[in-house]
């Protein structure tokens, strides 16, 4: 069980209103500063998880842990990201829990990566093929941030020449041209595995149910 009580190195999510919160980490003997003041880091060590903390100007910030839903909105971006109501229904499809094995792609900026390898761990993994290098770099930041990179292999691959794994239990794209991977995610699943493709056009839908 996760410690009820703030520690150095934790992550903080700091809630000023229902607009306004930011998702720090906690670091001895410096501050964060916002435009309601600035608060100190060490007075939230040893606090429980829920208090509340002024700042120099007499604002007062709520400390809560953050949750999964924090890391995916607040992650570093350089694509658009995949929201938590489709995330949602992604992983009640796909029928993945801990210990799955998934091939995911493309990998973004690891918004669904970091909410796949939560619900994998910490016996299972997840492959995540990108062809963009420079996105890799954001997603690793974002699913270390996260304490989550352990459960994931993060690929510089491109993912319909093929799948390196094989019997796997879900393969989850999230890419332009789907149907191209539907014969390695078809090669690569188990028997009773499930492939889901998310798509914001009905002509790639068509292709791929298709395919």
């Amino acid at each position: 069980m996760c410690s009820q009580k703030i520690s150095e190195g934790d992550d903080l999510l700091l809630y000023l209103n229902q607009r306004r919160t930011y998702l720090v980490k906690v670091e001895k003997g410096k501050s964060f500063h916002t435009h309601k003041g600035f608060v100190e880091f060490d007075d939230f060590i040893g606090k429980e998880y829920g208090s509340r903390v002024s700042s120099n100007l007499g604002v007062e910030f709520v400390a809560l842990r953050p949750l999964l839903r924090d890391y995916v909105f607040k992650s570093f971006r350089r694509t658009q990201i995949m929201y938590p109501k489709d995330i949602a229904l992604i992983v009640m499809f796909s029928g993945i829990s801990s210990g799955s094995r998934v091939v995911e792609a493309g990998t973004g900026t690891g918004a669904l990566t970091t909410a796949l390898a939560h619900y994998v761990k910490p016996e299972g993994r997840v492959y995540s093929y990108e062809i963009r290098e420079e996105f890799l770099t954001v997603s690793q930041k974002n699913l270390t941030r996260a304490d989550l990179i352990d459960f994931v292999e993060l690929k510089n691959k491109d993912v319909t020449v093929g799948i390196d794994e094989m019997d796997v239990d879900a393969v989850i794209l999230d890419l332009a041209t789907p149907w191209l991977v539907v014969p390695h995610a078809y090669a690569a699943l188990k028997p009773c595995g499930t492939m889901i493709s998310f798509s914001p056009t009905i002509d790639q839908v068509v292709k791929t149910v298709e395919a």
